[in-house]
């Protein structure tokens, strides 16, 4: 079975978040189905309206968000739409601390089920566990 996830992104620091969808690749016995759009298949400037509604639709079917922290989430306001959103849907949101982080954004910890640490073992775990 499948795990649908969307895990919240900015195209503008997608290094992150190609390691999350490499680290999940790579983890044996876990499969996920990937509902978020990732920068190589980005789509051109459009409405916050239209935004709001193409996030609600990658959002609306999956299993769990991930949310990277990183201090850079406290300045998106498109991550705090998706966090929002999730919430208001009842959407496990697991929210990963960053590879040598010390601080979670407050935002990101309020609004996560469960705050895991960056390595493919307690994600997992993780997402296993509120979903």
């Amino acid at each position: 079975m499948s795990t649908r996830l969307f895990i919240s992104h900015s195209w503008s620091y997608s290094e992150r978040y190609n390691a999350m969808v490499n680290l999940l690749n790579n983890r044996p016995y876990f499969n996920f189905t990937n509902y978020s759009v990732p920068e190589t298949k980005a789509f051109g400037p459009m409405a916050r309206y239209k935004m709001e509604e193409e996030l609600r639709s990658q959002i609306r079917p999956v299993n769990c968000v991930i949310i990277i922290g990183g201090m850079w989430a406290n300045h998106s306001d498109w991550i705090k739409f998706e966090m929002d959103f999730a919430n208001s849907i009842n959407k496990p949101v697991l929210g990963v601390r960053p590879r040598g982080a010390q601080v979670m954004p407050v935002a990101v910890a309020q609004a996560s089920d469960l705050v895991v640490n960056w390595n493919s073992d307690s994600i997992v775990a993780g997402i296993r566990q509120i979903t």
